[in-house]
């Protein structure tokens, strides 16, 4: 009997596992079916997407096109107009029932030619392939080719250029640019009274982005009277040219005045570079004519006086001292004059040049003005040096807009406060500048400004000194990019002539500013910050290559795996650092890695640590960079596998 009982225990047992399992597999192939189900219509979802880009919509009379649709659309078309536009700009809805209309009439045409608008924030390929930068950007395709459109957003205008463009025998109009070769370079440059002249490679990035601004900013310029040439030279093809001129990096852009180079230092668009070759074109000295102006400069003006005085124009000496001024015209204002009642009042004879100071800069310790005698033999660049050696008083005002020149010699003694000339202010700006000016005197070696605390308030506060307590503050800027400031303390001659001591004995220790030093900093790319960079890239144990980059840099972004497999790639070449520094938040301790923008790379030899090696090769990828490293590098031998 109990045989029997357990026995029918375990049939009962059995059975339960038995509907148990089922009862899953049932449940467990619901949910397959579910999951397949959902995968299933995701996979419609994409398909539909898919498809509604592939299909060509139309928003009252336009059609939108996107990176999906664009190619298959335009493949078969002759003539399209084309609108990139960005959903919250404001021109781009104002221009939007303008360019409707224009849909409308070009729908009419015979043949019709489509018209369509691009959202260039989401169609980033498009908006990347045509270059655009601004919004609404107009280009007219023909067969497949763009035309750019730079009239007026005008449905008169546009038609009639888009019907232009459209006919069966038209071509695009030749460039304006004039090509130059070794073959008539001098000829064009040599007899061009001005001529702007680019030096390109093909492969060049900034020159290509350059090439339709600086076209367009050549017809402008060409419909002037008289005309302003631009031109252009392939430096990785004339090579010899490249080479005379110093042409090192692309695009080199340089001004020539019957043949004498001059720097181009102006903007890299259409219309700046129109304006800025207008201005070039003018006289880089203009002639004073009466007393009167001359006492206005010294009277008012917040500026160095520089005033050349001779016979007349036909005066050897007077066309020496215009090439001059040509080289100098974008740092400093330039006159002249042929006036004996000027003469006399600066106490000299034709044939001098003056520098003078205004009233407001002049003090007991500096000559009034300082004179060069100027001859048709002097040297050019003697009558510049000139002018830069007496441009800046004992104590000048630095301010933010001449800095980069004016103020570029070190070491250079800055001190902060309120620094305002106004009638109202302008004793208590001379009471402190007074101060300073009985130092300055004493260290001729050293230049000494002033500067306004708001002004400079980053650079107050990157030295520490936002929060001083103090009305004035004092810094030393050294040759080395190094910084120096002053403890918080009551200022006056002596405090300031006791700093200044210091630093020359070298007993102050600089302020740099700085991330923290990373805990961690064991990966293929070497962290540099502030505090580190002279253990890391000064280290004469070591060559090292240094990316000084942005963090919101989108080129140093793109820039990143690449350089971390560079990094990896010579990871077993002990003698060899491959790092990177954000330039934003950290201090680069010495002036010999200048960073002009993002990403900046530089190779530090290990035998010559003041004398860094800037990477301009524009194509940032790894074989490049690698080639660059093996050129220069000092501290290791290549082995047969690396070669």
């Amino acid at each position: 009997m109990r045989l029997r009982k357990a026995c029918l225990l375990v049939l009962l047992l059995a059975l339960a596992q038995l509907l148990d399992a089922a009862s899953a597999g049932g449940a467990d192939e619901d949910s397959s079916e579910r999951e397949n189900a959902i995968e299933d219509e995701e996979e419609e979802d994409e398909d539909e997407e898919e498809e509604d880009d592939l299909e060509v919509k139309e928003e009252n009379g336009v059609l939108v096109l996107n990176d999906a649709n664009f190619d298959s659309f335009v493949a078969d078309k002759d003539t399209v107009l084309l609108e990139f536009y960005a959903p919250w700009c404001g021109h781009c809805k104002q221009f939007a029932p303008e360019y409707e209309k224009i849909a409308s009439t070009l729908k009419s045409n015979d043949p019709p030619i489509a018209v369509a608008k691009i959202d260039a924030t989401s169609a980033s390929m498009l908006a990347s392939r045509f270059d655009v930068s601004g919004y609404p950007t107009i280009k007219i395709l023909k067969k497949g080719q763009a035309v750019d459109y730079d009239g007026s957003r005008t449905q008169e205008e546009i038609v009639a250029r888009v019907r232009e463009v459209s006919q069966p025998n038209w071509t695009p109009p030749p460039e304006v640019t004039l090509v130059l070769t070794k073959d008539n370079f001098d000829e064009v440059v040599n007899d061009a009274d001005i001529i702007l002249v680019e030096f390109y490679a093909p492969w060049c990035g900034h020159c290509k982005k350059l090439a339709p601004e600086y076209e367009k900013a050549a017809k402008e310029l060409s419909k002037r009277s008289p005309p302003i040439p631009l031109a252009k030279v392939d430096a990785t093809a004339e090579t010899d040219l490249a080479k005379r001129f110093d042409v090192s990096g692309y695009p080199t852009l340089k001004i020539f005045r019957k043949g004498k180079p001059f720097e181009y230092n102006g903007p890299r668009e259409k219309y700046g570079i129109v304006d800025y070759m207008i201005e070039q074109s003018g006289p880089p000295s203009k002639e004073v004519p009466t007393l009167k102006q001359v006492q206005e400069f010294l009277k008012d003006g917040d500026d160095v006086v520089i005033i050349g005085v001779f016979q007349g124009e036909s005066d050897p000496a007077y066309q020496q001292y215009q090439d001059a001024a040509n080289n100098l015209r974008e740092d400093y204002k330039f006159h002249h004059t042929f006036s004996t009642e000027i003469a006399k009042f600066l106490k000299v004879s034709p044939g001098r040049l003056v520098v003078m100071q205004p009233e407001k800069f002049q003090s007991k310790y500096e000559p009034r003005s300082n004179v060069m005698d100027v001859q048709g033999s002097t040297e050019v660049s003697a009558i510049q040096d000139h002018v830069v050696r007496h441009a800046l008083p004992l104590v000048g005002h630095r301010k933010t807009s001449n800095d980069a020149k004016r103020y570029a010699k070190r070491p250079l003694v800055v001190v902060y406060y309120s620094v305002d000339f106004s009638f109202d202010y302008r004793a208590a700006t001379q009471f402190w500048r007074n101060k300073v000016l009985e130092v300055a005197k004493d260290f001729p070696e050293y230049t000494f400004a002033i500067a306004d605390e708001e002004d400079y308030a980053t650079e107050v506060k990157d030295l520490g000194l936002s929060e001083s307590g103090e009305d004035v503050n004092v810094a030393i800027l050294d040759e080395s990019g190094k910084k120096f400031a002053m403890e918080p303390e009551e200022f006056d001659s002596d405090t300031l002539r006791e700093f200044v001591t210091a630093f020359k004995k070298g007993k102050l220790k600089p302020v740099i500013k700085s991330q923290p030093v990373p805990k961690n900093n064991k990966g293929p790319v070497r962290v540099v910050v502030g505090k580190t960079f002279d253990s890391i890239v000064m280290d004469p144990s070591k060559d090292v290559l240094i990316e000084f980059y942005a963090p919101w840099c989108g080129h140093c972004k793109q820039l990143e795996p690449v350089y971390t497999s560079l990094a990896k790639k010579y990871k077993n070449q002990k003698n060899l650092v491959i790092a990177k520094m954000d330039a934003t938040t950290n201090d680069i301790a010495s002036d010999r890695y200048k960073v002009d923008g993002f990403p900046t790379i530089y190779f530090a030899p290990g035998r010559d640590k003041k004398n860094p090696i800037k990477f301009e090769d524009g194509n940032r990828d790894l074989e490049h960079l690698s080639k660059f490293i093996d050129k220069h590098s000092t501290k290791w031998s290549r082995t047969k596998e690396d070669l």
